[in-house]
């Protein structure tokens, strides 16, 4: 067993942006050994160490071990994603009988923001908390007109060692005028290990839905309604291995290359519920997800290359992670049938997450 560590945090520097700007890392630690590290940069999960069966920890998300290389290539690794996760068609909809333009940079969509995201951006430290349940809050402004989404956003996250062995997540906003906001965190997780060479496709993985989106060849959710799991390789209520039907040939499998396919979850709302739950075999690392978000886009690391090292010099490739994001639906700006993402000025968006681990 491993033996208990003493509750911490602390700060180090971790590089320096294009401005001279500091990028900084803050480190959350509780008494169990569940670890976080928080990269200003993109406000990003940097590192999550997490024991197993035997008490031994290790680092279960994708990234790189400099901060250089977090610039060379843009990948999303553990990022805050905003203003908008996931695709808006045609990198344009309507709001209030105005046409918005966004930057497109998928195509012809906009994604995950557009070219210069939230991402892209160091955020400032807010404040540092110690003691039982360890934080740190970090904000930015995003102001009216940038990747041309309207109105200035305030936007803050905040991790959280919550309690033995579980990471929070909270993200507010607000804004000076009606406008559209879908914030998520992109963390690639392998419950092996990031640098265990291993894949992801014996991880068993649940997920708490009914539904899922097909999607066209742009990866934009089609125009009829949500499509039933059952009888699908996207049925996942009562757990099944993530590569166990994915290259069953069916036509959502062929478009997006295995999974990449928003699941509908029960309606948002104040309070998180259970939506996921990812577990490794051979290391009896067991993660379970609860959100109030009401959709969960789980991407099964298909366009991982091995186009540059990550931790510990590993070439990340196809399957070698699993993204669970829970956020809006794709393209809800455009699709009054979806749940709204629009937010207006005395409005508090609110987005919570909760990561709970355990072994079996």
């Amino acid at each position: 067993m491993n033996r208990l560590l003493t509750p911490r945090v602390a700060r180090s520097s971790f590089g320096v942006m294009p401005d001279g700007s500091e990028v900084e890392c803050i480190t959350l630690r509780d008494a169990d050994g569940l670890e976080a590290r928080i990269m200003t940069y993109g406000a990003s999960l940097q590192t999550l160490l997490v024991p197993d069966a035997a008490g031994r920890r290790d680092d279960i998300v994708l990234g790189h071990d400099t901060f250089d290389r977090y610039l060379a290539r843009r990948q999303y690794f553990g990022a805050t994603v905003g203003r908008y996760a996931n695709r808006i068609a045609g990198a344009r909809f309507a709001l209030d009988g105005a046409v918005v333009q966004l930057a497109a940079n998928n195509g012809a969509n906009a994604l995950h923001g557009g070219p210069e995201g939230f991402d892209r951006y160091n955020w400032r430290i807010v404040t540092i908390e110690e003691g039982a349940r360890p934080a740190v809050t970090l904000a930015r402004t995003s102001p009216d007109g940038e990747e041309g989404y309207p109105g200035t956003l305030e936007a803050e996250v905040t991790w959280r060692l919550t309690g033995p062995m579980e990471l929070s997540l909270e993200m507010t906003a607000r804004t000076d005028r009606p406008t559209v906001v879908n914030l998520t965190n992109h963390s690639f997780f392998n419950l092996a290990g990031a640098r265990s060479g291993r894949d992801i496709l014996d991880h068993r993985l649940t997920v708490a839905a009914d539904h899922f989106l097909g999607v066209d060849a742009g990866a934009i959710p089609l125009p009829e309604p949500p499509c039933p799991v059952a009888g699908t390789p996207f049925d996942f209520r009562a757990g099944a291995d993530v590569g166990a039907r994915i290259r069953d040939d069916h036509p959502q499998l062929r478009t997006g290359r295995g999974y990449d396919h928003n699941f509908c979850l029960a309606p948002a709302s104040g309070e998180s519920r259970f939506a996921a739950r990812l577990a490794d075999p051979k290391s009896g690392r067991v993660m379970e997800l609860h959100t109030n978000q009401p959709g969960l886009q789980v991407y099964s690391g298909n366009f991982l290359d091995g186009g540059m090292p990550g931790k510990g010099g590993r070439l990340y490739r196809q399957s070698d992670a699993i993204c669970l994001e829970p956020h809006a639906w794709p393209d809800t700006p455009n699709r009054p049938d979806f749940p709204t993402a629009r937010l207006s000025p005395g409005e508090i968006y609110h987005h919570k997450t909760l990561y709970r681990f355990a072994t079996a």
